[in-house]
């Protein structure tokens, strides 16, 4: 053996000291030499610098008469694979590489650690690995993810025991996912959403597994159930909340503080909303006339008929509510801000130039807008007895409905009793709401029967039928813990590698990453 360095790399030249090798066809011990031959092989580095093998190997002449192959060459096993140009230790590790940066990415990153590589190269190398047997699973859960977002769908399994990818699957129907579990006949739990889809490939392919529903979802279900419940009655919720907004308002003297003058844009909204509110009055003095049919009132007001299905439907026109905004270019900054600010600097420009020494890349409406919303928490700290209270959304509604009323504090309990004055049905869609909940969170699946009956002839009858259809689902949702919080771990960390690789990625190439990606 010979270590030298050549031109920034350490080759070494090293030869085979076996006197025989097999034949890779017959597997006949041979020693007989035919001839010899150089084989160059990259490995990985030494000292920072990439390394060279040149290995004296030598081709041998097959002693079976009868073997198709008359001279093979040296086999080296565990070292180097037959015809590679580098080690397996170094293939090893450039395969790594490929499945955790992807190709280009990759391709720097082993310039860097001086085992250089393209990136083409790597995505050959993860595409050509095969995955490692994996045990039959007992408890898998099943999801889809996105190859495009509203167009086009795949379906992911995981094994819930192992936290785990078993399986990327391009399409998301029922065909493919029976397809799967009849080739897992193992399988004994199954967690999934709400989607009819999976439900009916999990009956065919795994009729004796338990299916579960992910509870998650049965309370989102239930969050949209009471949305709906809601909307049918927001012209109710609206007398509601102007009767505790009145009543909440009665022992407080308000006096508008000079800050508090409407802006061109609160008027903006508020003209808009008395247009919806004429509209409205107008449909409904058409209706009165006995003109009762939308298409034919649509065109008379200028509305789309399906708009005043909807308005008819809620009883009333609908409100619009935006959330806050929030500036996230200043989280990095807001301790420094907020310790200025405590020491009394409250000047916009001057904070603006003093953050933007330390970094900061935004706009100085931004600033401005920040110091802005701190100066009208200050003011309405000032006056917090004489602010008039604003009665929630409908989406704030229906979640002080799922509540329990005992943690709900004076202003949310005097609305929601206007509420049930005006609207006696959402008191009881409330009920049902918290009594569902509990029932998913409890043990005794033998309330959800009586749960269905009662809800069937609610404003809850549309998610009543749904969890009717999917019975054994919910109860294996109450009765057991399974869930399919992993697998929405596992589609997360599957969006991270499609953007790393800027959605460009086929299926071969994204299975592998997937599958095998620490």
């Amino acid at each position: 053996m010979e270590i030298v360095r050549q031109c920034g790399t350490v080759v070494i030249s090293a030869r085979s000291i076996a006197t025989s090798s097999n034949c890779p066809t017959c597997g006949q011990s041979s020693g007989r030499v035919h001839s010899h031959y150089m084989r160059v092989l990259a490995d990985l580095p030494c000292q920072g610098q990439a390394t060279e093998i040149r290995l004296r190997a030598r081709r041998f002449r097959c002693v079976d008469r009868q073997c198709v192959r008359r001279i093979f060459t040296e086999r080296f096993p565990g070292s180097v694979s037959a015809k590679a140009r580098r080690t397996i230790r170094l293939s090893t590790a450039q395969r790594a590489i490929g499945l955790t940066a992807g190709g280009a990415p990759g391709g720097r990153l082993s310039q860097k650690l001086a085992i250089p590589v393209s990136g083409d190269t790597l995505l050959r190398m993860v595409r050509s690995s095969a995955c490692e047997p994996y045990p039959d699973p007992r408890v898998v859960g099943i999801d889809d993810w996105a190859w495009r977002k509203g167009q086009r769908y795949g379906t992911i399994v995981c094994d819930l025991e192992r936290n785990r990818v078993l399986e990327l699957l391009p399409e998301r129907n029922a065909d493919v996912v029976a397809e799967w579990l009849a080739r897992h006949p193992g399988v004994e739990v199954v967690a999934r959403d709400r989607a009819g889809t999976y439900a009916e490939g999990a009956r065919r392919g795994a009729p004796d597994a338990t299916q579960i529903a992910d509870r998650w979802h049965l309370l989102a279900n239930l969050g949209e159930a009471l949305r709906l419940a809601v909307g049918r009655h927001r012209k109710a919720v609206r007398l509601a909340g102007v009767a505790a907004m009145n009543e909440i308002a009665a022992g407080h003297e308000y006096i508008q503080h000079p800050s508090q003058k409407q802006t061109s844009l609160q008027s903006l909204r508020q003209q808009r909303k008395r247009q919806r509110r004429d509209l409205y009055e107008e449909v409904m003095r058409l209706r009165n006339a006995g003109i009762t049919s939308p298409r034919q009132i649509a065109p008379q007001v200028g509305m789309s008929a399906r708009t005043i299905e909807r308005w008819l439907a809620g009883g009333g026109e609908p409100e619009h509510h935006r959330p806050p905004v929030h500036h996230h270019t200043l989280l990095e900054f807001e301790d420094y801000l907020f310790r200025r600010w405590n020491e009394g600097c409250h000047n916009g420009r001057q904070l603006l130039s003093e953050i933007k020494l330390q970094g900061f890349e935004g706009s100085r409406a931004t600033v401005y807008r920040w110091t802005a919303a701190l100066k009208r928490q200050h003011h309405s700290s000032k006056r917090e007895k004489s602010r008039p209270w604003r009665p929630p959304s409908r989406r704030g509604c229906a979640w002080l409905l799922g509540q329990d009323p005992q943690s709900c504090d004076a202003k949310a309990a005097c609305f929601l009793k206007h509420v049930y004055e005006h609207a006696p049905q959402l008191s009881v869609a409330g009920d049902l709401a918290r009594r569902f909940a509990a029932i998913l969170r409890g043990d005794d699946a033998s309330l959800l029967e009586g749960w269905i009956t009662e809800a069937s002839n609610s404003e809850l009858a549309s998610l009543a039928a749904g969890i009717s259809r999917d019975i054994e689902a919910i109860y294996g949702a109450i009765n057991y813990r399974w869930t399919t919080s992993p697998v929405e771990g596992q589609i997360n960390r599957l969006k991270t590698l499609k953007r790393q690789m800027y959605g460009r990625a086929g299926y071969a190439l994204l299975r592998s990453r997937g599958l095998m990606a620490a």
